[in-house]
């Protein structure tokens, strides 16, 4: 529940400071309210090269907030909360990406935007859950390393006859949405459709109505005749389905998958990195570089 003066004191900052917040689906309900951008990783990335204003305030974990100072390196981008990581970020380490190179040599990097802008800079491209398909068939390689998240790559690997050399990392949030999870909640729900994100694993993907990114998965659920869901994602991004789809039901995994690091942004630490303009994201200049280019190449 947002409060009238936490509202009323972000809306005061933001005139002060020239501030724009953006938010990741995953955020806790009280942040996606005073957001003025709420999206997934690729709705993210392009909002973050479009926005005027000289302050951003990134509402998710550090390597979005790393994207939006690398697209925008002339803007202030300020982060709520410093450790706000990603644990499948963690799991992707420049030196092993490197001897992955080594091994592959006739082989092209995709890295998932979940890492941090050195793998980034070490990649020929990158991709979200939303695109990874479309940059798989595109990139003109027959050989593909892809990292960090191998159940993003098993799922995408379905439908192409590339080779794809997967990473050994997931999301813990999603690896955590089991088959047995997913079918506790069927046995008390009837008549609820099944709707996932790739970053699960192969059996729960398996036996999905639809699978799709946050965006996807919001937009399914808005257009679809269904009126129950069991939703296998983090647990914020069903606040946005109940904004765009009020009328209908939606059921989580149990045990409820929630993101421990998205839902470090509170409330307080909003305010305090408005006031005092802290956790300011700075990225190396030649690393920010590479980057941008294999980001601009997704684009």
């Amino acid at each position: 529940m947002v409060t009238k003066d936490f509202k009323e004191r972000i809306e005061e900052l933001k005139k002060k400071k020239d501030a724009f917040i953006i938010a990741h689906y995953y955020q806790r309900h009280e942040i996606q309210e005073v957001a003025d951008f709420i999206g997934d990783s690729l709705e993210l990335s392009k909002k973050a090269a479009q926005i005027k204003n000289n302050l951003i305030v990134f509402c998710g974990v550090y390597f979005m907030a790393e994207i939006a100072k690398i697209l925008a390196p002339h803007k202030k981008v300020l982060i709520p909360y410093k450790k706000a990581g990603c644990l499948l970020a963690d799991m992707a380490e420049v030196r092993e990406l490197r001897e992955k190179k080594k091994e592959f040599p006739d082989a092209k990097v995709i890295a998932y935007v979940n890492t941090y802008a050195e793998i980034k800079a070490e990649a020929d491209i990158i991709c979200t859950s939303a695109n990874a398909g479309k940059i798989i068939e595109k990139l003109d390689a027959d050989k593909i390393i892809f990292l960090p998240d191998k159940n993003l790559g098993t799922y995408y690997s379905q439908f192409t006859k590339k080779k794809i050399i997967l990473w050994n990392g997931y999301c813990p949030v999603h690896q955590r949405i089991t088959l047995e999870s997913i079918k506790r909640v069927k046995e008390k729900v009837k008549n609820a459709l099944v709707i996932v994100h790739p970053e699960c694993p192969p059996e729960v993907t398996k036996i999905a109505d639809f699978v799709g990114s946050t965006s996807q998965l919001v937009r399914y659920v808005k257009n679809s005749q269904a009126k129950r869901f069991i939703v296998g994602t983090e647990e914020g991004t069903v606040f946005k389905m109940k904004k765009e789809a009020p009328e209908k039901e939606f059921f989580l995994p149990d045990p409820i998958p929630t993101c421990d690091q998205m839902k470090m942004i509170t409330p307080e630490r909003l305010i305090k990195a408005l006031e005092e303009e802290i956790y300011e994201i700075e990225i190396d200049p030649q690393i920010s570089e590479k980057a941008k280019i294999s980001i601009e190449r997704m684009f």
